[in-house]
């Protein structure tokens, strides 16, 4: 039986797919991770992802109603997996978590446009690319 592709998709990336138009580069993404895989995340990234996007700086973009049942419907589509690993190896500790769920899921890779995780490419084996990087290699 053939093993499910895990993907990892940083909070900035799922707030970029969903506020933007859904041609966007990170929205393209989003489905291409769905249509090959599965989206995987730990609390910690919905944790995360949940308190991005509801900021109200975002609310000229989508009101918080709408906001609040993307969050909800997210959860339902990606698989939360408990983390196993403690790393730390990013210059910003608080992307740690995006390695930890990697390694712990063996993602096949970290979709992020964040310099700090994307200067350590590739990171145990596992690719981090950005947006665009993924739609061309995947």
């Amino acid at each position: 039986m053939k093993r499910t592709k895990h993907f990892v998709l940083d909070a900035n990336t799922l707030v970029s797919a969903f506020l933007l138009s859904s041609t966007s580069i990170a929205a393209r993404a989003y489905y291409k991770a769905i249509s090959e895989g599965k989206i995987v995340a730990s609390e910690e990234v919905i944790d995360e992802f949940s308190a991005v996007f509801i900021r109200p700086k975002f609310d000229r973009y989508l009101e918080l109603e709408k906001r609040l049942i993307i969050i909800e419907d997210l959860k339902a589509v990606i698989k939360i997996l408990p983390v196993i690993s403690n790393i730390k190896a990013c210059r910003d500790p608080k992307d740690d978590k995006y390695l930890a769920l990697a390694v712990s899921s063996a993602a096949e890779c970290i979709v992020t446009g964040d310099k700090d995780l994307l200067v350590l490419n590739p990171f145990q084996n596992i690719p981090i690319l950005t947006a665009a990087d993924f739609l061309e290699q995947f």
